[in-house]
């Protein structure tokens, strides 16, 4: 008799415990995300010399990658945000002082934040695999992302490709 109760006893305490940690998991506190606006002159200021990249001529089974260069150039943290792509073909990452991101695409925006400091730089990896996706001709596909930088709230690059077999 006492068998069947603790074993009751143990498969509903690991059963709530369980459940628990499951709900609990998705509650994260929201990111508190300063808001600036044009006329401060303390501000993130984000400098993108480029945002548009042709690949070129490439084949369908080839996977092409592209850093673009970002820049905090303002006297404020910049804020990256809601990195998201157009295609689940097309990734990014963000590369900040040695550490990389984990990848960024269509499905589902991240709560993913990350702060570059006054005058340092960052690079934006897009990688693009088109058989992931198969499309052939011509093709552009963007990675978008949220910046608190108040004349650049959203930031987008864009890559194109003539895609062949």
């Amino acid at each position: 008799m006492v068998k069947p109760i603790l074993g009751i006893f143990l498969f509903s305490f690991v059963f709530i415990a369980g459940a628990y940690f499951v709900l609990s998991s998705g509650n994260k506190p929201p990111i508190s995300i300063p808001k600036y606006v044009s006329q401060d002159k303390d501000k993130p200021i984000i400098e993108a010399k480029e945002t548009i990249y042709d690949m070129g001529t490439i084949k369908v089974s080839d996977i092409k990658e592209k850093e673009f260069v970002i820049k905090n150039i303002g006297i404020r943290p910049l804020l990256l945000s809601k990195i998201s792509s157009s295609c689940g073909c097309t990734t990014a990452q963000i590369i900040y002082k040695g550490a990389v991101s984990k990848e960024f695409s269509m499905h589902g925006q991240s709560d993913y934040v990350i702060q570059i400091e006054p005058q340092t730089t960052a690079l934006v990896k897009i990688v693009y695999k088109p058989f992931t996706m198969p499309v052939y001709g011509a093709v552009t596909r963007q990675v978008f992302m949220n910046t608190n930088d108040p004349d650049l709230p959203r930031l987008e690059f864009n890559i194109k490709a003539f895609v062949t077999e």
